[in-house]
């Protein structure tokens, strides 16, 4: 698997093709990122020189409607890229939005799974 289309893929999202600029603020990321402060480096040094998704591709982001109708963004992979457009300042991450649930978000975080309005 050396092709590069096949490096980027996602469990998530693999059958997901529209790609979102989402706002870095909305996101929810509850698990903590233990970072490679080199890999960072070096993903913000590539967003700076290209915007092309095949070189840093877009985050996975599940999006869950609470029981009252709110919409709620988790994030709980792409801390290297989180970091990166983060520390640049960048208002918004390319993100392909995954429609979850409930409990999908409970076999992440468990007994710690927000009542979601």
């Amino acid at each position: 698997m050396s092709n590069l289309n096949h490096e980027n893929r996602s469990i998530h999202s693999d059958n997901v093709e529209e790609i979102h600029n989402i706002p870095i603020n909305v996101l929810i990321r509850p698990i903590p990122s233990v970072l490679d402060e080199q890999k960072v480096q070096s993903l913000m040094n590539t967003i700076k020189e290209t915007c092309d998704i095949r070189i840093v591709p877009p985050i996975d982001v599940l999006w869950i409607t609470g029981e009252k109708g709110g919409n709620y963004y988790y994030s709980f992979g792409g801390c290297h890229r989180f970091a990166a457009y983060q520390r640049l300042q960048m208002k918004f991450i390319p993100a392909k939005i995954i429609k979850s649930n409930i409990s999908d978000l409970h076999t992440y975080l468990g007994a710690s799974t927000p009542n979601l309005q």
